[in-house]
């Protein structure tokens, strides 16, 4: 599937997630293949989360990659 459209079919459920700040698309710095790019505020052990709140490593068949960025802010 395509990354945009894997992007746009799951953003709201992740966006609903525990400690998500955003979702975006990019490269994998690796690879180079495209992800979804899930931001958060901070990485939690898969073990601390609800099944329900754990981040998948892909959304129809495109890689995730959780980048945490810390807390947002508006800036003036």
């Amino acid at each position: 599937m395509d990354t945009h459209r894997a992007r746009s079919l799951h953003e709201g459920r992740l966006m609903s997630l525990p400690h998500v700040t955003g979702v975006g698309t990019g490269k994998n710095d690796h690879t180079g293949e495209d992800v979804v790019i899930v931001f958060v505020t901070r990485k939690v052990p898969r073990d601390r989360l609800r099944n329900e709140d754990v981040i998948p490593d892909e959304l129809d068949g495109v890689p995730v990659r959780v980048l945490a960025i810390g807390e947002v802010s508006a800036q003036e």
